[in-house]
C-alpha cells in the first residue's frame, strides 16, 4: 500500500497552483473521506498495537514505525461513527499534523486523486460546526467529505489556547488595529482568535482565501485605507475555492494591498512550504498549532505596524 505514495515528491509542484490531490479512504461504510496527500507520509496495513491504559477511546493504540512511536486513532470513532473492527485488515494513513506524526486507522483506502482548490466547496452553511466536514467535493458523482482534522486532533488530544499575556501586551496598543483570519476549520479560526481576544486585538473571520479576498476588495471599495489599519492577514494554506498561497499571490497583484503582511499557518509544515511562503510573497510561515509562538508572531508584528504608521501617538 505505501507504493500509493510512490513520487510524493512531485505532487509538490501542485502548491502555488491553486491545486491539490486527494488520497481518497472509506471508513466503516460506503461514504468516500479525502485527506491531502501533502499530510501523508506513508499508508501501511495496521501494524500491532499495543493499548495505553486510560487513553482516550479514540486512540486505539500505539505503535512503532521507523523507530518512532505513534499513536494510531480510529478515525471512525474520531467522527462519531462505529469503530472498526477486525484491525489486523485495516489501514492506517500516517500523518504530519502540527508538527506531529499520528496515525489515523481507516477502513479501507481508494486512490488519488487530482484536483483543484475551486472544486473544493465549503460545506452546506450551519453544517460545519456541528459535523468534522471541513469541506466536500463530487468525484465520480460520488460526494467526498474532507475531514476537519484540527477538530479530531483538539477533541482527542486536547490544545492549550493560553499565552503568557502580560510580556506580549507590554508596549502594545492595539486598539487601532484590525487582523483578517483565514481558515476552512471552525476550530482552526477558534485556536487564532483565541489568541487575539487575549492579546485584545479585532477580527475578522473567512472561511477560505475567495472569501478573504472579496472581503478586502469589499473595504477597499468602502474607502478605507487598508494599510494603517489592517496589521496582518493570518491565513492558512489548505482551504477551499482558493488556497493561502494563491490567496497570497492574489493579495500581492492587488492595487493598494501589495504590502499587506501576510502570516501562512498552517499544519501543512515542513521545509517546503515555509520555501512556498517565500515563493507566494507572504511574509512568514508559522507551523500549526502553538498558541505562544502565534501570539509572539502577531504581538511583534502589531508594535512594528504601531510604528509604522503613528499609531502610538
Amino acid at each position: 500500500m505505501t507504493s500509493i505514495l510512490d513520487g510524493v515528491d512531485l505532487r509538490t509542484q501542485l502548491a502555488g497552483a491553486n491545486r491539490l490531490e486527494l488520497l481518497l479512504f472509506r471508513l466503516s461504510g460506503k461514504q468516500l473521506f479525502g485527506i491531502n496527500v501533502f499530510k501523508v507520509q506513508e499508508v501501511i496495513q495496521c501494524p500491532p498495537l499495543t493499548k495505553i491504559p486510560k487513553a482516550n477511546p479514540v486512540v486505539r493504540g500505539i505503535a512503532n514505525m521507523r523507530g518512532k512511536t505513534i499513536s494510531v486513532m480510529d478515525l471512525s470513532m474520531a467522527i462519531g461513527s462505529v469503530p472498526l473492527d477486525d484491525i489486523d485488515n485495516r489501514f492506517v494513513i500516517v500523518t504530519e499534523y502540527n508538527c506531529n506524526t499520528q496515525g489515523f486507522m481507516v477502513g479501507s483506502v481508494d486512490r488519488i486523486i487530482n484536483m483543484n482548490w475551486e472544486d473544493i466547496k465549503p460545506p452546506p452553511k450551519g453544517a460545519a460546526a456541528s459535523s468534522y466536514m471541513t469541506a466536500v467535493t463530487q468525484v465520480d458523482k460520488e460526494l467526498v467529505e474532507i475531514i476537519d482534522v484540527e477538530k479530531v486532533m483538539s477533541e482527542v488530544l486536547g490544545a492549550s489556547e493560553l499565552i503568557d499575556s502580560q510580556s506580549l501586551l507590554e508596549g502594545l496598543d492595539s486598539s487601532k488595529q484590525h487582523i483578517l483570519v483565514v481558515d476552512d476549520s471552525v476550530v482552526a479560526r477558534h485556536q487564532v482568535t483565541s489568541v487575539l481576544d487575549q492579546l485584545g486585538v479585532t477580527y475578522t473571520e473567512c472561511r477560505n482565501g475567495r472569501e478573504a479576498l472579496d472581503q478586502l476588495r469589499l473595504w477597499a471599495s468602502e474607502g478605507r485605507d487598508l494599510l494603517p489599519w489592517l496589521a496582518l492577514v493570518i491565513s492558512d494554506i489548505e482551504m477551499p475555492s482558493m488556497d493561502g498561497y494563491s490567496l497570497t499571490s492574489a493579495i500581492r497583484k492587488e492595487p493598494g494591498m501589495e504590502s499587506l503582511y501576510v502570516i501562512l499557518h498552517s499544519s501543512l509544515s515542513g521545509v517546503f512550504n515555509e520555501s512556498m511562503t517565500s515563493k507566494v510573497g507572504a511574509n512568514q510561515f508559522l507551523p500549526k498549532y502553538e498558541p505562544n509562538v502565534l501570539a509572539k508572531a502577531v504581538s511583534d508584528r502589531l508594535r512594528v505596524h504601531q510604528q509604522e504608521h503613528g499609531l502610538d501617538d
